[in-house]
């Protein structure tokens, strides 16, 4: 580090945490994240392969569960190499540009990931309150648009926090809770300078992750008053059946990621098992068990599967 003053310098790098015990029981670590990282690689990958094979699928709700996809490989792929690097050569530090542009991607796809469940709820709201007017409003042509504008919304808004970050001075000791780079994480070690920073960490979280959410909820609050005013409860079943993929892939994406922001947040003597576990959680659930969950509930997909499987 180059030195600015007598308490802080201008790091150039950081130290990755997130497994204080690997060197006593790294191979504990290692074979299940990698079961875990191939599970979620080939299972994303297999439900791209038949949405696009199958023409039948080429609708508004298989188009935004293969943005999912390509959102959930994207999340596991970006904090991947790094969680690889450190359990299997035990080389903790990791480059200042290195981690700003791992924090980028991680965040960006993360965003996505967001954005498109929201889509896929707006989906759902449209298909089960307002059916007949379901094929006008959402056409194939409409739903790759605000696939493209969820990309570049998520990129614009994402692109400040590593440009922010280039400018702050660091504590000597930048020791990372994660391995990986996440921006409430590395803010931590930036000296006073860091109010415009964390401000508008804070904004992107408002107004991406957050908004979201409340948005999501609002979708089903709205379905399940409509579900409600239906005449059976066989109809009332049905409508409903057809959210519980959506209603799992909100719940599995979400939950984790509001427990990891309260760390980050309030979470002051958390243990370094506890943030490793909520993270790892975070971004390694999701990207398994969407693709698993749709497999179940989608017989298209299912059979397609199980073709490829059988040759």
């Amino acid at each position: 580090p180059v030195g600015t003053n007598g308490s802080q310098s201008r790091t150039l790098s950081f130290s990755l945490g997130g497994f204080p015990v690997w060197e006593t029981a790294w191979m504990w670590s290692t074979v299940p994240l990698c079961s875990a990282y191939l599970l979620a690689l080939l299972g994303n990958l297999a439900v791209l392969s038949v949405i696009g094979a199958e023409r039948c699928l080429h609708t508004p709700m298989y188009l935004l569960l293969a943005a999912l996809a390509v959102a959930d490989l994207g999340l596991s792929t970006s904090t991947f190499p790094t969680v690889l690097r450190m359990l299997c050569l035990g080389t903790r530090e990791i480059s200042l540009g290195a981690c700003l542009a791992q924090m980028f991607f991680i965040h960006v796809f993360a965003d996505v990931e967001s954005a498109v469940i929201l889509a896929m709820a707006f989906d759902r709201y449209v298909a089960i309150c307002h059916p007949l007017r379901y094929p006008s409003v959402l056409t194939s042509s409409v739903t790759t648009k605000i696939c493209v504008a969820i990309a570049v919304r998520s990129t614009l808004v994402q692109f400040p926090l590593p440009v922010l970050l280039t400018r702050l001075c660091f504590a000597k000791v930048s020791e990372l809770s994660h391995p990986y780079c996440l921006h409430p994480d590395v803010i931590k070690h930036a000296g006073l300078d860091a109010r415009i920073s964390s401000t508008y960490g804070l904004f992107v979280l408002l107004s991406t992750l957050v908004l979201d959410l409340v948005f999501i909820l609002l979708s089903y609050f709205l379905i399940l008053k409509t579900i409600l005013n239906t005449v059976t409860w066989r109809e009332r079943l049905k409508a409903l059946n057809t959210c519980i993929s959506h209603i799992c892939a909100v719940l599995v994406f979400f939950i984790p990621m509001i427990c990891l922001s309260m760390m980050h947040q309030f979470g002051k003597h958390v243990s370094p098992q506890a943030y490793a576990f909520t993270a790892n959680l975070h971004f390694l659930a999701p990207p398994i068990l969407n693709p698993i969950v749709y497999s179940v509930k989608t017989k298209t997909i299912r059979r397609r599967i199980l073709r490829m499987l059988c040759q």
